[in-house]
């Protein structure tokens, strides 16, 4: 590329795990604008253990303003992106010459928090902690990772706690997972004195919101009554793709993915990309989303250079990284080993891998 040449442009819509790591590895080759409303980015990693361990919350909310050697960090919303404009809350309007979309899904709190303000969500975090403190009681409607890492959150912080979880699905960890996971988790769940109800749906939701302290009964469809003073919803992903449209949306599935072609462009366009929890190519995790940005990234340098060889994104085998506190948990590793506590715990339970994400962010020196 001449050194003359403009700069191509690059607009990455989201700040999640996929958008700061497409942004900053294309930080070189492009003038990259990253538009998010967040006024930190969110290590959501961390967030169950921001709940019982509030002294993580400030290492859970970092700043963006060192991201970006050459580009820079819009703090605003993509409100319609047609696959050719980007246009913002604010009114401005972006027309790159390519587009990633890394908008990520959304997720019932504590697991996400949908606060644009850092200091917003951290209150909300440290009230949460409150209540649930008070609790001696605990339900946790879901029994999928994300319930299951909050339980053994909950008992590592207060083991003298009750904690119930209730799932409609027969078995913990929904997931093709080698069935030595589950018995390894159950294991531990008793251990730490989780009680499980699985197979059978609540008659109705408590009748208080969740996250709040206040006594309850409710009843499965099979007749258990179950007792509590604070519950928390542990299911519900969904991505968050509200903004598409115009020639866009052909792409778009009903359950709200962008279909997307094995190099991750968006289906029928050659300069946009979707990643992360949008993207239906892979399982939603943050590793994976480093991993599809780091393949964006690559195909976007390419095209630049004029090259029409793009590299395809291979989706990873079953593999999960389940802490049950800073030292318990287990999880399957890609190599189809069952991981011992010790070994999670050193992965990412002693520290929810904090320091990868203040390298990342260039926060570390």
């Amino acid at each position: 590329m001449n050194d003359q040449a403009p700069r191509p442009t690059v607009v990455v819509v989201g700040g999640g795990y996929g958008g700061i790591s497409a942004a900053k590895a294309l930080d070189e080759h492009a003038t990259v604008t990253l538009v998010e409303p967040k006024d930190a980015f969110v290590h959501n990693i961390a967030a169950l253990r921001s709940v019982v361990q509030t002294d993580f919350l400030p290492r859970m909310f970092l700043p963006y303003d060192r991201l970006l050697v050459h580009g820079e960090v819009l703090r605003d919303r993509a409100v319609r992106v047609d696959g050719h404009t980007v246009e913002l809350a604010s009114g401005a309007s972006l027309a790159p010459d390519y587009i990633v979309l890394a908008t990520g899904s959304s997720y019932p709190f504590p697991a996400k928090s949908d606060r644009m303000a850092a200091s917003e969500a951290i209150a909300r975090y440290r009230a949460a902690h409150d209540e649930l403190k008070r609790a001696d009681k605990v339900m946790l409607l879901g029994a999928g990772a994300v319930g299951l890492e909050f339980a053994g959150e909950i008992a590592a912080a207060w083991p003298e706690k009750d904690i119930v979880m209730v799932d409609l699905a027969p078995d913990i960890l929904p997931g093709p997972y080698d069935p030595r996971l589950r018995i390894e988790v159950n294991r531990q769940l008793d251990e730490l004195g989780v009680r499980r109800i699985l197979g059978s749906p609540l008659v109705q939701l408590p009748p208080v919101p969740a996250g709040e302290f206040a006594t309850f009964t409710v009843t499965t469809a099979e007749g258990t009554a179950i007792d509590a003073d604070i519950w928390f919803r542990c299911y519900g992903i969904a991505p968050q793709t509200d903004y598409v449209a115009g020639d866009l949306l052909a792409a778009r599935t009903a359950a709200g993915y962008l279909d997307v072609t094995p190099e991750l462009r968006v289906a029928g366009f050659e300069n946009v990309y979707a990643l992360g929890d949008i993207s239906p190519i892979d399982v939603n995790k943050a590793g994976v989303a480093g991993r599809e940005a780091a393949v964006v990234a690559k195909n976007i340098q390419a095209q630049i250079q004029g090259s029409t060889e793009l590299a395809a994104y291979t989706p990873s085998k079953p593999v999960i990284i389940l802490p049950l506190g800073p030292s318990g948990g287990t999880g399957q590793l890609p190599d189809g080993e069952i991981a011992s506590p010790e070994r999670i715990s050193r992965i990412k339970g002693e520290h929810m891998m904090v320091d990868r994400y203040v390298e990342l962010l260039n926060l570390s020196a």
